[in-house]
């Protein structure tokens, strides 16, 4: 009998459990921890509450969750109430897919300010991430700044841009909605260091924008390439880019007839953020030019309002004692998964914040092939077992599976009209969900 420990509810984590299952069969005992009480990562908490389709994976993660061989351990924090140490004793092997729960920061001047944000942050205050929940951020002002151009940014300034009934369908939660209803924002800027061909985005999350009923898109024409030279682009991105054209020629006359507007501001280098009063006003960005692919400052400068910034630059794992971390990359140091003998990394923990929810899959498969070629039938360690004796002795409160469906039975129950569920946003509350 194999037993594996997988540290992460996510999409590499369960996809990874669904590959131990594959590979083994009966043979093997796979427990899937998670700090949090209820499970799937960044399908709960990271994917855009309107965009509902794209959860339904989750479908095929309790199909994996609800098999005999493997036991969600929620509500049980690596780290502190057990140490990797702990679970390598217990487990033949122990796999980190914990993600990458952490904003990257930008380094400059005023990023500590009032209203200044990291979209982990952000989109957990929307999703309702009990670590995020009483984020409170100030919607009263004007003028919002959103820096990235990936399909994060985009699902901020959407969110930013959405009325009441535009949320209907959504998993949106409460505290959320009603700041958003209350917002004066009037513009959202994009800021991208590049321009228009080197964007992130895809068509999908670009041509939302399109449809929103109190914003408009706005792209200077003067900051598009030659439409010639999209011919070299690759399908998606050329997509995307024919979408910022027609953003571009959107006649002023429309973009009046809607209160917001979401500006894409290309070529601008943030290189401060300003305030007063610990409050932010602005960002100080250099106009910059593209030379070989990079983006090169010109010396221009000038500043862009902003009464709420929100940074959506990228994530980086969390560091775990004992386990090796490149501090430059953001995830843990490893080789192709591998780490230290027994020890094993997955998803973002292994590769950083790069792919789809779907380039999870190959990779969970991949490590369970490396795992499979380390510990053929296993070192008879107590597994299962030895973990409840250690959670018993230390008075762990274990949550399962079939307590987080009980959980989610509430939260179905609470849904305000037009909602599939009202999340619990702490822990308590889901604990006392149970009881």
């Amino acid at each position: 009998m194999r037993h594996i420990a997988i540290v992460g509810s996510g999409p590499a984590g369960y996809y990874t459990a669904e590959a131990a299952g594959k590979q083994w069969g009966e043979d093997v005992r796979v427990d899937v921890f998670d700090s949090l009480p209820v499970p799937y990562g960044l399908i709960r908490t990271g994917v855009a509450p309107d965009h509902q389709s794209i959860k339904k994976v989750a479908m095929r993660y309790e199909k994996t969750a609800l098999t005999d061989n493997v036991r969600f351990v929620g509500n049980v924090n690596v780290g502190t109430d057990v140490s990797i140490g702990e679970l390598q004793d217990l487990y033949d092997a122990v796999i980190l897919a914990t993600g990458a729960p952490h904003d990257r920061t930008l380094g400059l001047d005023g990023e500590d300010l009032g209203n200044v944000f990291g979209s982990a942050a952000f989109v957990g205050w929307y999703n309702g991430h009990p670590q995020f929940a009483e984020l409170d951020p100030d919607l009263s002002g004007r003028h919002a700044v959103v820096i990235g151009m990936g399909n994060v940014a985009l699902d901020v300034a959407r969110i930013l841009s959405k009325t009441d009934s535009e949320f209907e369908g959504s998993d949106i939660v409460l505290h959320a909605l009603e700041a958003l209803a209350s917002s004066k924002l009037e513009t959202i800027t994009i800021l991208g260091r590049r321009g228009p061909h080197q964007i992130m985005m895809t068509p999908k999350e670009l041509g939302e924008l399109m449809h929103l009923k109190r914003a408009s898109p706005f792209v200077a024409e003067a900051d598009l390439p030659p439409e010639g030279d999209d011919a070299i682009l690759e399908p998606g991105l050329r997509k995307s880019v024919t979408l910022l054209r027609e953003f571009a020629a959107i006649p002023q006359s429309i973009r009046g007839e809607t209160p917001i507007t979401i500006e894409f501001d290309f070529y601008a280098n943030p290189t401060a953020i300003t305030g007063s009063a610990n409050k932010v006003t602005g960002v100080e960005v250099e106009r910059t030019t593209i030379e070989k692919g990079r983006a090169v400052g010109t010396g221009d400068s000038y500043i862009v309002p902003a009464d709420l910034v929100v940074t959506c630059i990228g994530y980086r794992s969390s560091p775990i004692e004992g386990v090796p971390f490149d501090e430059r990359a953001g995830h843990f140091a490893n080789d192709e998964g591998r780490i230290l003998p027994g020890l094993y990394c997955v998803g973002w923990a292994k590769r950083g914040p790069t792919g789809t929810i779907g380039t999870n899959r190959p990779d969970g498969y991949g490590v369970i092939e490396l795992v499979a070629q380390d510990i053929g039938m296993g070192a008879r360690k107590r597994g299962r077992d030895g973990f409840d004796a250690l959670a018993e002795e230390r008075g762990l409160d274990i949550v399962t599976f079939r307590d987080w469906q009980r959980i989610e039975e509430a939260e179905n129950a609470a849904a305000r009209d037009g909602s599939p569920r009202e999340k619990f946003v702490d822990i308590d509350s889901m604990i006392a969900a149970l009881r």
